[in-house]
């Protein structure tokens, strides 16, 4: 099993910590992981992306110019990694400033309002971890124990008391992701 993933957003939306976690969670597995991160110097508000692969082999090389996954949340990614996406890989989006939807008929496409849910809730920073938890149901390609030792790994020890809130996110986003577009 080789995942090859994109996420790619805004500044501040939490790219980087979902892939972040993603990643580090897949080393308390025992795969082989690669994270490579991608930003501007504005940080907040400018373009962020990372490329993650989680692998059951060695991983050659961390550039990918095709993705079984792209994780998209917003327009800019969407224009720039839809096409990308290898036919039959799985585009997962977040509809919040999402203008032009996804076009392509090759691919499955998948919705997830984490956008909505985090301001319905009141906890805009778990914002990212609905969206990860939307991806792991549809590729539940790390367990669930892993994911929490990923996300302490990954957080700053003084956000410790937020693990079991980014864990009820995570089985939310597994809850409201759903289906646009499903190919044989």
């Amino acid at each position: 099993m080789t995942e090859e993933i994109i996420i790619a957003g805004f500044g501040g939306q939490g790219v980087l910590s979902m892939g972040k976690i993603l990643a580090y969670s897949g080393v308390m597995e025992d795969k082989e992981v690669s994270w490579m991160p991608s930003y501007g110097p504005e940080m907040r508000g400018g373009t962020a992306n990372v490329t993650v692969i989680i692998s059951d082999e060695r991983i050659s090389s961390p550039i990918l110019s095709t993705y079984d996954t792209a994780i998209i949340l917003n327009q800019q990614s969407m224009d720039k990694f839809e096409p990308m996406i290898k036919s039959g890989g799985l585009l997962l989006y977040d509809g919040n400033g999402i203008t032009r939807h996804p076009v392509r008929k090759d691919i499955n496409i998948f919705r997830v309002d984490a956008a909505d849910e985090s301001a319905r809730i009141g906890l805009s920073k778990v914002f990212n971890m609905i969206v990860l938890g939307g991806f792991l149901k549809l590729k539940p390609i790390i367990g669930p124990e892993f994911i929490h030792k990923g996300l302490e790994k990954s957080l700053p020890k003084r956000h410790h008391g937020m693990i079991p809130e980014n864990e009820r996110a995570i089985e939310k986003g597994k809850e409201i992701v759903y289906a646009l577009q499903e190919i044989a």
